[in-house]
């Protein structure tokens, strides 16, 4: 019966990585198509419209126009065309194999080009191949794959939000393997991780010996969490923690969300019995790239270096009680409100076991410039 479950097991495996390939690849050549339109077009718009051959509400005439000759068409509004010349915009400066295009459009006066959508051959060659090295490095090679399985949408979202090419490329990266939707990425633009991400306070290069294993162990956590969905107020630090857990669990989908890729919850409160006593962990995950449990305990206030103690312990009873013979040692974050990175480094020195510690942010304040449109508490329960 093992081995019969062992063989669904690895055709299950099997056919799912079939079908996460077949949807790559169609929406690949779906954004493909769509890329190739939409540079073609920005890269027309921009020409004519930059130098002034065309007169002033040229594209709102055009998009008019187009939407006259092709009842029904979508996506071709002002604000669309002008974001697809943006589009080109953006990438043309990057990529170096451009004769193929320049080239003949040279030949041709400004007033008199036409437009023509890329080939794939152009893309592979013009678009996407190859950024110019620069001196800030900040410039390398573009994932063919990873660029073109992101929709328009997406790219629009991250020419608006992201500051270097280098941050850039990365969400690309980020977005083509996580699968994120448009919704995924905007939180992740939210929540920064970009310069969040790898740089959380940790011992894991004293306690991991494995050096793969701790480069993928320092990328899989951030310095802070955007925890924006959860709004807590109570009067004591210790009722905040509780409430904190059950907002948490409450909604674990974001919350995974914003832990990343990889992770998996078990459960909250996970109970260890040890010498007749009972010990509870706040949150506990496991994480398929490390292959390692996670536990997370929560805290309101600002990290104290007893924290780290109290983990420690609780790592050495999930390794001894819990993990697996496969898995690698497990690793714990507290998630307090606020660090000091003198206090933290101090507390770290002679703890055995791989530990970091991370801050979050939750909406627990109003924007100033709404304080005063809404009557305080007293004020509503005079009103009720």
């Amino acid at each position: 019966m093992k081995k019969l479950t062992n063989i669904y097991s690895d055709a299950i495996q099997e056919i799912k990585n079939a079908i996460l390939k077949s949807r790559y690849r169609a929406a690949a050549l779906a954004n493909k198509e769509l890329l190739s339109l939409y540079y073609g077009i920005g890269k027309y718009i921009s020409e004519h419209s930059r130098e002034g051959f065309w007169g002033k509400r040229s594209i709102e005439t055009i998009s008019e126009k187009l939407q006259r000759e092709l009842p029904g068409l979508r996506g071709f509004s002002p604000v669309n065309i002008k974001r697809m010349r943006q589009f080109y915009e953006a990438w043309e400066p990057c990529f170096t194999n451009q004769r193929t295009i320049t080239d003949k459009t040279q030949k041709t006066p400004q007033k008199n080009r036409k437009f023509r959508p890329l080939s794939t051959d152009e893309i592979h060659l013009n678009l996407l191949v190859e950024i110019r090295p620069m001196a800030s490095d900040e410039f390398q090679l573009v994932n063919l794959h990873h660029f073109l399985l992101l929709g328009f949408s997406h790219h629009y979202e991250l020419l608006i939000k992201t500051k270097t090419l280098k941050e850039r490329l990365f969400y690309i990266e980020q977005c083509a393997i996580g699968f994120w939707n448009v919704e995924s990425l905007r939180y992740h633009l939210k929540s920064k991780l970009y310069s969040k991400q790898g740089k959380m306070p940790n011992n894991f290069r004293t306690t991991i010996k494995d050096k793969n294993l701790q480069q993928k162990a320092m990328m899989s956590f951030k310095d802070e969490y955007l925890l924006d969905y959860i709004n807590i107020e109570s009067p004591d630090e210790e009722t905040d923690e509780r409430l904190l857990e059950s907002k948490i669990v409450s909604d674990i989908r974001k919350f995974i969300m914003s832990l990343g890729k990889d992770f998996s919850f078990i459960g909250s409160q996970y109970r260890l019995f040890i010498e007749e006593q009972e010990y509870f962990i706040d949150l506990l995950f496991f994480n398929r790239q490390l292959q390692a449990l996670v536990a997370i305990e929560l805290k309101q206030g600002d990290f104290k270096p007893e924290y780290l103690g109290k983990m420690n312990f609780y790592l050495s009873a999930l390794d001894d009680m819990v993990r697996l013979p496969h898995e690698k040692p497990s690793i714990g974050i507290i998630l307090c409100k606020k660090k000091k990175q003198k206090i933290v480094e101090y507390a770290f020195r002679d703890m055995t076991k791989p530990m970091g510690v991370a801050t979050y942010k939750t909406a627990t304040k109003l924007p100033v410039k709404y304080k005063n449109v809404l009557p305080d508490a007293e004020r509503l329960k005079e009103l009720l």
